[in-house]
């Protein structure tokens, strides 16, 4: 059944006090949400009123990636991408999950890539989960795509057809940040490793770690497969699931925290000058093809970080390796610490909300801010309130609710 609301937030008064004639205030009529999410656009919201960010000069010095604050930062195009496919789990049309296919990797693994991954280990409480519950303040639980940033749309090309841009422009700038999204995931996240074995969150195989030095550990030799396909190999390398293999799956986990952690401010370090340029330019053109659509939002998460009480949390349901290389690409690092991401891919976004309600206790009150239907049921059932984002004016009177402490 579809809701028209006249505002983004539909609010509880046992969840949050937020007036609905202050909010109204600063609204305007949103479109009807439909079952299908944003496969069917509403007819064009005019963007004129949002600044376009200026290229960048192709000689700008690429350390400026490194080291500027997106706001500021002015990132453009490289080559074709892998295609994308959304994951069964979540709104097609608003959670993608990221499935590879590259010209020595065969189209036909595509099939395989909609399997959830395995999760056959002990869960580990969240870290810090102890002071987290007795947080008395406001988590915010942002989705990703199409929410903070415009990457879903940018592919399937329907963001160009609901703003009447160049569709070659606009889904040849997805496609190569797909592509850069799966390289950084391959080559520094161990994602040839890991898309089966995927988590939920980065902590969840930290019980099987038993805290060895890898400073001299030699992952490409260890042994560890993350598909059940090879039976053939060594007894050394421990059979999937057992502690062997859990420690190893344990360990590679660890490493993506620790790279994480390094790169989260300056993810061209993990770049060659080249690719260092390109993440930049393309990051450019996807602000201005968007309208600067990630740094409309980023002002919202950025207040949100500067309050006292106050966290962001983000919840996708792309798969939990590839969300993180994205997450760092996009600039957003800082404003998500690693352990307050999440990927719904292999339990969906209620049991996400679970989770997170019993990390940080049913003290502070909760705000659901996405643009997809399974994170609006999941509000619904949890009585958090939702902020739909569906257009520009959505994310600027979200930041209007906030300054004015409505939020």
């Amino acid at each position: 059944a579809s809701t028209t609301n006249a505002s983004p937030v539909s609010t509880s008064s046992t969840v949050v006090n937020i007036s609905t004639s202050a909010v109204a205030s600063i609204s305007q009529e949103y479109p009807t949400y439909t079952i299908l999410g944003q496969s069917q656009y509403q007819p064009c919201y005019p963007s004129s009123g949002f600044g376009v960010v200026t290229p960048a000069d192709s000689n700008t010095d690429s350390a400026a990636l490194a080291t500027a604050t997106y706001p500021t930062e002015k990132p453009g195009a490289l080559a074709p991408a892998r295609p994308l496919q959304s994951h069964p789990s979540g709104d097609a049309s608003t959670s993608p999950s990221l499935s590879k296919a590259t010209a020595s990797k065969d189209l036909d693994e595509q099939t395989r890539k909609n399997i959830p991954g395995k999760n056959r280990g002990k869960r580990k409480a969240d870290t810090s989960s102890s002071q987290d519950s007795e947080l008395e303040a406001s988590v915010f639980l942002w989705d990703l795509d199409e929410t903070i940033i415009i990457f879903h749309s940018l592919l399937t090309g329907s963001y160009a057809q609901k703003y009447g841009k160049d569709p070659t422009l606009v889904i040849g700038s997805g496609l190569s940040m797909e592509e850069m999204i799966f390289e950084v995931a391959d080559t520094h996240l161990f994602f040839n490793d890991l898309e089966e074995c995927d988590q939920v969150h980065i902590d969840d195989v930290a019980s099987d770690d038993n805290g060895q030095d890898l400073s001299n550990y030699n992952f490409s030799t260890d042994g560890f497969s993350g598909s059940g396909s090879n039976s053939n190999h060594s007894s050394s390398v421990g059979v999937q699931g057992g502690v062997d293999w859990m420690r190893k799956l344990a360990f590679r986990y660890r490493r993506v925290r620790e790279i994480y952690d390094k790169y989260k401010s300056n993810v061209g370090g993990l770049l060659s000058p080249q690719k260092r340029e390109a993440l930049q330019r393309l990051r450019t053109d996807i602000e201005v093809l968007t309208d600067s659509w990630l740094e409309t939002a980023l002002k919202s998460l950025l207040l949100i970080q500067s309050r006292k009480n106050c966290v962001n949390i983000l919840i996708t349901t792309t798969q939990l390796v590839p969300a993180l290389a994205k997450v760092l690409l996009y600039g957003l690092g800082e404003v998500f610490p690693i352990e307050n991401i999440y990927s719904a891919t292999k339990i969906g976004k209620e049991s996400c909300f679970e989770r997170i309600v019993s990390r940080f206790g049913k003290k502070v009150t909760y705000v659901v801010i996405g643009d997809g239907r399974d994170e609006e049921v999941a509000a619904k059932q949890h009585n958090m309130p939702f902020w739909r984002i569906t257009n520009h004016a959505d994310l600027v009177s979200l930041h209007q609710a906030l300054e004015l402490d409505f939020l």
